[in-house]
């Protein structure tokens, strides 16, 4: 089940933000992760947040912006059983969303985002905060296999 976040759940999404980071982005330098671990409060009130609920408790969540996905997250536990792909269809279906930007050495996401029909827009060098971790920038392509109505 798709729900919306409270600020209640803050806590949930930082545990599952550190457990599918750590097994993701074997790329990003310890000192970062504590940077943007440290950070991610900040950045939830300036998106609309959807969480997956499983069995009563959070598995996964999505934050857009403006048509984009800033954010998605899916505890390593829960991996590999639709919840992202539900996630981005409610986010494309629901929030409108048609792009997102992605890690460019995190080839786990690259390769998701471009089976659900996702392709480059452009790339930037630097991640939003200046940190040397290249971003692909993805657009949906329309009739995308994302479209649909399951989430």
């Amino acid at each position: 089940m798709i729900r919306d976040i409270t600020p209640a759940d803050y806590p949930r999404l930082a545990e599952i933000w550190e457990s599918a980071v750590r097994h993701t982005h074997d790329f990003l330098a310890e000192a970062d992760f504590r940077y943007y671990k440290a950070q991610l409060p900040s950045y939830f009130p300036y998106v609309s947040l959807a969480g997956y609920e499983a069995d009563g408790r959070l598995a996964g969540f999505i934050g857009t912006a403006g048509g984009n996905i800033e954010m998605l997250f899916v505890d390593n536990d829960c991996r590999g059983r639709g919840i992202g792909r539900r996630l981005v269809r409610y986010a494309v279906g629901v929030q409108g969303a048609d792009r997102v930007d992605v890690n460019e050495q995190n080839a786990q996401a690259v390769g998701f985002y471009a089976h659900l029909g996702f392709r480059l827009a452009s790339r930037s060098e630097t991640d939003a905060e200046g940190k040397p971790y290249p971003i692909l920038h993805l657009r949906l392509e329309p009739g995308a296999a994302v479209a649909g109505a399951e989430y």
